[in-house]
């Protein structure tokens, strides 16, 4: 078997415009989300969508990309890998999370 790699692909519609960070070291830092929508029928053959919510980041060139070409509402498609990672709030209360980090990213249709 070959090596198992990290890699999430999600096509799905921006939530909102993405939140630009420029950090210190002139690098940039693009914070999105995106829905994703499965449908299926139940068990009462009515039809359902659910909805999940992905939480993204662009790290960079890519985050320049991000912030000059998507806005809210617009079809993506990314091709990144998920990271996990925890820090302490203000309360002192430790928080994890889980995002994708986008490797790459292709407009599939702008928002009408």
């Amino acid at each position: 078997m070959s090596t198992i790699k990290n890699k999430v692909q999600l096509i799905g519609h921006l939530g909102a415009d993405p939140e630009i960070v420029d950090l210190k070291e002139g690098r940039k830092l693009a914070k999105f989300s995106v829905a994703t929508n499965e449908t299926y029928k139940n068990n009462e053959g009515e039809r359902v969508t659910e909805t999940q919510w992905h939480n993204l980041v662009a790290w960079g060139k890519l985050a320049g990309i991000v912030e000059k070409l998507l806005m809210k509402g617009a079809e993506v498609a990314i091709e990144g890998k998920l990271i996990n990672r925890s820090y302490t709030d203000k309360n002192g209360v430790k928080k994890y999370v889980t995002e994708v980090q986008a490797n790459d990213v292709l407009l599939l249709k702008k928002k009408e």
